[in-house]
């Protein structure tokens, strides 16, 4: 307890200072960050570059980001020929209409937009299916959103139908190949809905992943984005103080976007065979594989199983779909406290092969796909530590 108590006291020291030294923040933050007094959303903020070090510029710059992302879900969650909350029209003109067809037509936008929105909606009603949060109600929904009499429920746009299967894929950065390992584990059923007034935790990040979509078409929505923004969205919902819980949506999207932009590369498929994109990173685990175990190497070798069967999940989804939430959480401390982000994955996810080092090299083809496809559970702790003795930290 002394301890843990004394650890506690070198966050709060860190945290406490005009200027954050990030060095020092770093190191703590690899070895785990504690939960309590909203520590962990705090040194996320900081090591994902969206507060900066100097805490004297934290006020301003929160009430900038704050007020444009109101500003985005203002100009953006529109509906042609919508009716304002004040009663007043939008002039929609007889040259703009549902049927036309020029490309520049709000209409046609909606429907475009409509296409991605109908993914996002069926993946955020199937986020962290062992825990109810995200079915809860937020304490603090969108007042633009549930008081717009249903315009701005984003939910309301979709149908629920079958996707066509080119829908699904990352546009010229889809999943096509990898599709098969990308599945993700689903929800016995949809989350439903909250009435007027209301809104549950998946509308929000509905929200954000619309919102991200919009901006930044060149790559749009990637199936798999919901679960990289759940954790950083928990994370920042369950902050204890209320003004930071107050903000979590804002603060989640400018996160969540800062860190697309560092894994964006893992998502484009014009960058698979790039040292950056996601073969490379596979291949790099696969020679720390064979530079640590070459048995097991070979094993794999042998049967023919590619990395792209299990690692490509692993990576892409920063292994948010491997452990339960809470060790998620703590794989993501030391991950964002990486300074070389994200090398320090690579060794994890060796680690995870290594310690089935017993079961793969007894198990055949069709048993070791499905026991890295399904990675047992293990002591999260003893993964991290196998893992850092790979990178020398040990």
């Amino acid at each position: 307890m002394a301890v843990y108590k004394a650890r506690l006291k070198e966050f709060d020291d860190v945290l406490e200072l005009e200027e954050i030294n990030v060095k020092v923040l770093r190191k703590l933050c690899f070895n785990g960050i504690p939960y309590e007094r909203g520590r962990r959303a705090l040194c996320w903020k900081l090591l994902l570059n969206y507060l900066p070090l100097a805490r004297a510029s934290w006020s301003e710059t929160l009430m900038r980001k704050r007020e444009l992302y109101r500003q985005f879900i203002e100009e953006m969650i529109v509906m042609p020929g919508e009716t304002h909350i004040d009663g007043s029209r939008v002039d929609v003109t007889f040259a703009d209409h549902p049927l036309n067809s020029n490309p520049d037509s709000q209409w046609q936008t909606f429907f475009k937009d409509n296409e991605v929105l109908l993914q996002i909606d069926k993946d955020v009603r199937r986020l962290c299916p062992d825990i109810s949060f995200f079915q809860q109600a937020t304490d603090f929904p969108c007042q633009q959103v549930v008081h717009s009499r249903g315009i701005k429920r984003l939910h309301r746009r979709v149908q629920h139908t079958v996707l066509k299967s080119a829908n699904v894929e990352r546009k010229g950065l889809g999943v096509t190949k990898q599709q098969i390992a990308l599945s993700v584990k689903k929800a016995p059923e949809d989350y439903a809905p909250m009435s007027e007034g209301m809104e549950a935790h998946w509308e929000v990040v509905e929200r954000i992943l619309f919102l991200y979509a919009k901006l930044n078409p060149g790559q749009g929505y990637v199936q798999g984005m919901n679960e990289i923004v759940g954790p950083i969205y928990y994370t920042f919902a369950c902050d204890p103080d209320l003004d930071w819980r107050e903000h979590a949506e804002a603060d989640c999207f400018f996160c969540f976007t800062n860190l697309m932009g560092e894994i964006r590369d893992f998502f484009i498929k014009s960058l698979d065979e790039a040292e950056c994109g996601i073969n490379g990173m596979m291949a790099k685990v696969g020679e720390e594989l064979k530079n640590n175990d070459i048995e097991v190497w070979f094993q794999l070798q042998q049967q023919e199983l590619c990395p792209q069967y299990y690692s490509f999940r692993w990576l892409t989804l920063l292994l948010s779909q491997e452990f339960p939430l809470p060790d998620v959480l703590r794989i993501w401390d030391s991950l964002f406290a990486d300074e070389n982000r994200f090398g320090f994955l690579i060794h994890i996810c060796c680690s995870m092969i290594m310690l089935l080092r017993n079961q793969l090299l007894s198990g055949d083809f069709p048993a070791n796909v499905k026991l890295l496809q399904n990675f047992p559970s293990i002591d999260i702790q003893v993964v991290l530590s196998k893992a850092a003795d790979l990178a020398g930290l040990g």
